[in-house]
Order: structure tokens, then sequence, then C-alpha cells
């Protein structure tokens, strides 16, 4: 997984907009746009950092809107697109980035599904991935009043976020510093850089006009669809000195017998997780006869559920994870399991819960033969998206 920093530019004025502020702090359905745009990323792996370009005259309007989140100390923007993208590459090139994402802040809609196809292009081997777009509209020109069709042909429309390896882009920046660019793929172009185009959205939309605003308000009202999965898994105790349960240690006079670590708990909400997507369950996924999985940490399993959920467009909302077991007492460990569980799914912990209860000395959990876990979750899936 590669080391990300994700640099938005939120400098300019967005004048066409209208309104008392600048468009990318005016509210969409409630909440800033730029905001929104941040928190199209939460919750993608790999991005360790996150760097604002902002007008110095907006601070006010900044601070308040991106109020509670984790972000770098933001930069000043400069006189041109070019110059604010390049101080902000500057600013995180101290923290040697291995890729950046650079985003538009008036593109509020980019989907996980869509960020991580310009990911896994960058993984895949590529110095840029740019979400690109085919023309769809007949065009135009009007020159002197001579009215004039334009072939479509080869035409395609460039979105962000653009992804580029960091290094190759803050060098083609400082390479061609002279040259007035639109976007970082002409950059990338300028550069010679191996560019991978991906499948750019339609509702990944730049907000500029009054029109961009409210199609972006009726994607957010009537986009998102609401799935539960559940999962149960159990294992049988044998010698040994500890058990791991939602990807936490837990010193024992047993051990789970299985083909990983056994961590029941993270077994069953990972296949909560692919059931909610329509994913199969984690024998599909992880095979107990491939010997690569065995003693392998849990924690794998339960990313790879959640990469799968994202690129299919969705987000967890919540995870309910209820032990069933005599012993080991789960009440000790019950804030380091949400807290594991919250990091690997890169979610809130607020939105994790970790129960326990026993079946009262009853069937095989009662007789201290092993234990068991259930988990339910709730993913928005973003249908626009």
């Amino acid at each position: 997984m590669l080391r990300t920093a994700l640099l938005i530019v939120a400098g300019g004025s967005g004048t066409r907009l209208g309104g008392d502020v600048p468009k990318q702090y005016q509210p969409l359905a409630g909440i800033p746009i730029l905001r929104r745009s941040i928190q199209a990323f939460a919750g993608i792996p790999g991005i360790e950092w996150i760097q604002i370009v902002v007008g110095p005259e907006h601070e006010a309007q900044f601070r308040e809107a991106v109020t509670g989140l984790k972000l770098l100390t933001p930069v000043a923007g400069g006189d041109t697109r070019r110059h604010s993208v390049f101080h902000g590459l500057h600013a995180l090139s101290v923290h040697k980035p291995e890729a950046v994402l650079i985003h538009d802040a008036a593109r509020p809609l980019a989907s996980h599904a869509l960020i991580a196809r310009v990911i896994a292009a960058l993984e895949n081997g590529a110095d840029a991935a740019i979400p690109l777009l085919p023309v769809a509209d007949t065009l135009k020109t009007n020159a002197g009043g001579d009215w004039k069709t334009v072939s479509r042909e080869g035409l395609l429309r460039a979105q962000t976020p653009q992804g580029f390896r960091f290094e190759a882009i803050f060098a083609a920046h400082q390479r061609f510093a002279q040259e007035e660019v639109t976007d970082d793929m002409a950059m990338a172009e300028l550069a010679g850089l191996k560019i991978e185009p991906v499948a750019g959205e339609e509702e990944n939309v730049k907000i500029t006009t009054r029109d961009d605003m409210a199609f972006a308000e009726r994607l957010l009202a009537g986009a998102r669809e609401f799935r539960t999965g559940m999962g149960f898994d159990a294992h049988r105790f044998v010698p040994g000195d500890h058990v791991w349960l939602c990807g936490v240690k837990i010193a024992h006079d047993k051990t789970l017998e299985g083909h990983s670590d056994a961590d029941a708990g993270l077994h069953a909400l990972t296949d909560a997780i692919l059931g909610a997507i329509g994913a199969g369950d984690i024998g599909q996924h992880f095979p107990p006869s491939d010997p690569k999985w065995r003693g392998a940490n849990s924690a794998q399993f339960l990313e790879h559920a959640m990469a799968l959920l994202r690129l299919k467009g969705g987000t967890l909302t919540n995870a309910d994870v209820t032990l069933i077991c005599e012993r080991p007492k789960i009440g000790p460990h019950r804030d380091a399991m949400r807290a594991r569980v919250a990091e690997i799914t890169a979610t809130d912990p607020s939105r994790i819960s970790i129960k326990a209860t026993t079946t009262e000395g009853m069937g095989f959990t009662g007789r201290g033969e092993g234990l068991a876990a259930q988990a339910i979750v709730t993913i928005r899936m973003d249908g626009t998206r």
C-alpha cells in the first residue's frame, strides 16, 4: 500500500456560483462543500496526510468549515491554480509521501470506488492516474458568427482526484514552473509521465453554477441505499495460553483452533460485510485449504472485506459484534477491541459495538468447549457513485 497524501486546492473565489462567500465554503445540503470534499476520502486506506491550500483572506471561513477534521496546517494559495498546487506539494515534500491525490475543493461527490480506481492504477505502476469521461454532447463553435460543429472523436473530460507518484509530479512542477496549465494531467503530459486513464463518474460533478449545486443536492437526496449483513463463526478450544478476539490478544489457559489465528469476532464481522455486498463468504476469499493463510492475522481478512466494500461505493455505518463464551471475560478488553476494530475498518469507534453473553452453561460454549461470535453490520451504498 502506497503512503499517500491528499492535496485539496481550495484557494479560489468561485464567483460564478454567487453568494457572499467563496463556493467551497457554501453549504451543500447543510454541510460546506469543502468539508464534503474532504470527507469523501474518509476511510480510504493509505491516506496519511491531508493538505489544504486556501486563500489567505478566507482563513475564518476555512477554520469554521473544517472544525474537528484532522488536517495538516493549511498553506496559502498562489496567483494561479498551478502556483497553489506547487505550494501544497512543497509543504507535503517534508513528509515524503509515495503518492499524492490532487483534488478540487468543488468536487464533493467523488466516490470511494472512483478514488480506489485512481490509487489502484498507481499501485500497479502508473506515474499518473486520471479519471476521464467521454464527451456526450454535440460540440459547436461560433467564430465571427460562423457556426461549426466540432468532432467529438478522441475528446475526453478530465476529473479529479488525479493521482501521481509524488516525486514525479513534484519534479514536473519544478521543471515546468513557467508553464501555465489548467490541471495536473497537463503537467504530467509535459513531463512525459506514464499516464493511466481510469473511468470517471458523471456524479463527480464540479460545482461551478447554481444548476450544479441543485444537481448535487438531488444526488445527495436520492442516492443512498442501506443494507444489512450478518456473520457467524465458532472455534473450539485446544491447549494454549492465549486467544485472539476482535484483533486483541488475551491471555487464557486455552487457545482457539483454526487455520488462521481463529479470531471468531473478526471472522464473523468479515462475513457480515461480505454478505451485505453480496460477495460470498470468508472461505471463498481465504480458503482454509490454502497454506498461505495458516496462522494468518485475521485483520487482513477484514481489511480485504472493507476494500471490496469501498470499491462498490459503500461505507460502514455500524458494526455490532456479540461474543458468546463463558471465558475469557470480555469486559476488561471491550474498549481495546472497539478501538482495534475501528482502526482496521477506518471507522469512528462510536460506530463499533462489542458485546458479550453466555449461554448459561448450555451447549458447547456453556461447557467451555469453544466460543462463538455473531456480527451484524449496516452499510450505506451510494447508488449514484
